[in-house]
């Protein structure tokens, strides 16, 4: 699990599923940065990893200020699915 800046927004929300780095990974949650007084583009501060790793975050049973950050260009980015789907 880590946190990964999105510079600019790929058109992702809660539950996407992105490419980075070669690997699947799960976007847990999403904050959006920049859209009042911010950069030109927004951010999105995403809490991503493997969907092996859903429960820990979910039961919060990490510590988030010891994750990794990492900051890619949302060109970077290979978006598999957008967002989660709903469940009825």
């Amino acid at each position: 699990m880590q946190h990964l800046i999105i510079r600019g927004d790929p058109g992702i929300r809660r539950d996407a599923v992105i490419e980075y780095e070669g690997e699947e990974l799960v976007c847990f949650g999403i904050n959006v940065q920049g859209g009042w007084h911010g950069p030109d583009e927004p951010q999105l501060w995403c809490t991503v990893g493997t969907e092996d790793e859903r429960e820990a975050y979910d039961k919060r049973e990490y510590v988030p200020h010891w994750l990794d950050v990492d900051t890619v260009d949302a060109a970077e980015l290979d978006v598999i699915k957008a967002k989660g789907e709903l469940s009825v």
